[in-house]
């Protein structure tokens, strides 16, 4: 019995050993096939999509991309604008995308702050994306009338602890990077101003000009137009970079140390695609970004460029959403209709 055991187990063990060189020789196929499908990427245009209308800062900002890197990886890279929940509507969309590389989006920091707003979105920018590439930083811009008290940041944050409750501040809504990052100013300097929402910056600045709101927090672009013109005081940027278009307006980091508000642009594909794709896509950004045209085309939009690898860029959104929610959370800030 025992010599009829023994001639049944070496049969057994071999069965054992070709099942499990098989399995091996089946995932090194496989994996030769994924580098062999990235080392093709692409063959086919690539989408781009943005949750903003054309004209937008975030659009301008995405077809500076999709205008250079076409020359980089060798096909098209087409703009589509779905506009709509605060780019939860594009999200979605690129959410729901085969991961293949072909379907991208072009995130901002306010999806961030959308998750956090509306807990029950369904999108989460930290888990339902994969990172590609950090791109741009657009920087904020305090404005007052040309008669406001202050003009330098620490002669702002004097005034602004001096008169609790003397001034408010518009911006373009409850909820956005500008909202929150002057809340943060508030929180800093002990302050109390009262908060003014507004539509847009097409509507905040002609009334700072006139008098009825005497500070407001718009983009860079569109503060500097005016101020140029006399019309307005360009009283402080909010990130710590100062800006070739606007060189002579201190950052607020000269009075708050540190102090770093600013809206980021970013590259994200869906979550699942392909590492070897993620890294040539974000080296073809990174190439891009390093060129003189790019850095002309992203000043006359009033945008920093601010590459990041994927590993850079997931840091970077998961700790810009730890201060958002922070300071939601402190400052008890709810969206609005809620």
């Amino acid at each position: 019995m025992k010599q009829r055991q023994q001639a049944i187990r070496p049969p057994r063990r071999q069965a054992l050993r070709t099942a499990t060189l098989a399995l091996a020789l089946g995932l090194t196929g496989a994996f030769g096939a994924t580098a062999a499908w990235a080392q093709k990427y692409p063959d086919k245009p690539i989408r781009l999509v943005v949750g903003y209308s054309a004209g937008g800062g975030v659009d301008a900002a995405a077809r500076i991309l999709s205008a250079r890197l076409p020359a980089v990886l060798g096909q098209q890279v087409v703009v589509e604008n779905r506009a709509g929940a605060t780019g939860m509507i594009a999200a979605d969309l690129v959410a729901k995308a085969a991961p293949d590389g072909y379907t991208l989006m072009m995130g901002d920091s306010a999806m961030l702050i959308a998750k956090l707003l509306q807990p029950k979105i369904a999108i989460d920018p930290l888990t339902t994306f994969k990172p590609v590439a950090g791109a741009f930083i657009s920087p904020l811009m305090i404005v007052t009338g040309n008669d406001f008290p202050a003009r330098t940041p620490a002669e702002l944050v004097t005034e602004l602890k001096k008169h609790p409750g003397r001034y408010s501040f518009a911006t373009s809504g409850v909820g956005t990077v500008q909202h929150l990052g002057f809340e943060m100013l508030k929180q800093a300097t002990g302050s109390f101003v009262v908060h003014v929402p507004y539509r847009g910056a097409a509507q905040i600045v002609p009334d700072v000009v006139g008098g009825q709101v005497p500070i407001g927090v718009v983009s860079a672009t569109a503060g500097m137009a005016q101020a140029k013109a006399g019309k307005l005081r360009a009283l402080a940027l909010m990130n710590k970079a100062r800006l070739e278009a606007a060189e002579g307006v201190a950052p607020l980091a000269d009075a708050l140390p540190g102090f770093d508000v600013a809206p980021r642009l970013f590259l994200l594909a869906p979550a699942g695609t392909p590492d070897e794709i993620v890294d040539k896509l974000s080296a073809a950004v990174k190439t891009v970004l390093d060129t003189p045209e790019a850095a002309t085309s992203a000043a006359a939009q009033g945008t920093l460029r601010a590459y990041a690898t994927p590993a850079q860029l997931r840091k970077e959104m998961v700790d810009e959403n730890a201060r958002w929610k922070r300071i939601i959370t402190e400052q008890r800030i709810v969206a609005e209709g809620s």
